[in-house]
């Protein structure tokens, strides 16, 4: 059988898509499907159904697969052995949201450099486009709080993130803590509020986590729009207002006593970061390194 052809044929069960895989594998997508179709009939069995969103195995499909994939992997890790011995540099391309990218990811890889690795960064804001830009092939690797669904992509989770309700001095002790307690975010209304999106995704989370209700429109608006965390942490210590921010970006702040904690639940709200592949792509070696140097890192994290 010809490896070529088992080759396309992995990629499309993984991606689930003519289209996708043949982004994917550098060919046009008429070349990917005539090589399903050419093994279709070697095997004599349909190997895939043809919906109206891309294509799902059939029992066969997920069979061939299953067998099929382990040792074209192993292929790859051989190839890249080889590459390797030769000492060719690798240009390993990663993606996330900026501040945790910046702050946790890029200075974790970084050692990496002097191992004949490149690093290019992408800056995404959001979960799907990170995660269509690493279907695409655009990147190798990628953080995000979205835990990926389907056969296309490999997730592992690298650390739990505590979020913080935070504000200046000033607007901290306008707070009555114990009216906060008993009457919960309404003891926070006329405060001006610092976030990433208007639609106020990070205190929308905290207040159903924590206060278990939506926030108040009439009461609870931003004030300041930024996307970068590190914006809104810039902004609430210099006495924008109140934001919700991961306790690893405003540790320092909160020791040094220029922004004070608002709340302190008996349970935090935690936010998963997870480390994204595409399925099969840690036979690469020098992926596999940075994917496993992060997992180490996230230990500390």
């Amino acid at each position: 059988m010809d490896l070529a052809l088992l080759r396309t044929f992995v990629a499309v069960h993984r991606a689930g898509s003519f289209t996708r895989a043949a982004a994917l594998l550098g060919l046009s997508q008429p070349a990917v499907t005539s090589q399903i179709r050419t093994l279709e009939r070697q095997l004599g069995r349909p190997l895939f159904h043809r919906r109206a969103r891309g294509v799902t195995p059939t029992s066969v499909g997920d069979e061939l697969a299953h067998q099929a994939a382990p040792h074209l992997d192993a292929l790859l890790r051989i190839t890249e052995a080889g590459r390797e011995a030769a000492g060719a540099l690798r240009t390993l391309h990663v993606a996330g949201p900026p501040e945790f990218l910046c702050l946790r990811v890029l200075p974790a890889l970084a050692p990496l450099v002097g191992q004949g690795h490149t690093l290019r960064a992408a800056l995404e804001t959001g979960a799907e486009a990170t995660l269509d830009g690493l279907a695409a092939g655009h990147h190798d690797l990628v953080v995000t709080t979205a835990h990926p669904r389907g056969g296309l992509f490999t997730a592992t989770a690298l650390c739990d993130e505590e979020h913080v309700l935070v504000a200046a001095p000033y607007w901290a002790a306008l707070v009555d803590t114990e009216q906060l307690r008993e009457k919960g975010p309404a003891a926070l209304d006329g405060i001006p509020v610092v976030e990433v999106h208007e639609t106020l995704p990070l205190v929308t989370r905290y207040w159903a986590a924590v206060f278990d209700t939506p926030p108040e429109a009439r009461s609870l608006a931003a004030t300041v729009v930024a996307p970068d965390l590190r914006a809104v942490l810039e902004c609430v210590r210099a006495g924008a207002g109140l934001a919700v921010l991961p306790r690893h970006l405003c540790q320092e702040a909160l020791d040094s006593g220029r922004m004070v904690a608002l709340a302190e639940p008996s349970v935090p709200p935690l936010r998963t970061w997870f480390l994204v592949v595409r399925t099969g792509s840690l036979a690469l070696a020098h992926l596999a390194r940075a994917h496993d140097r992060l997992v180490e890192a996230a230990v500390h994290w």
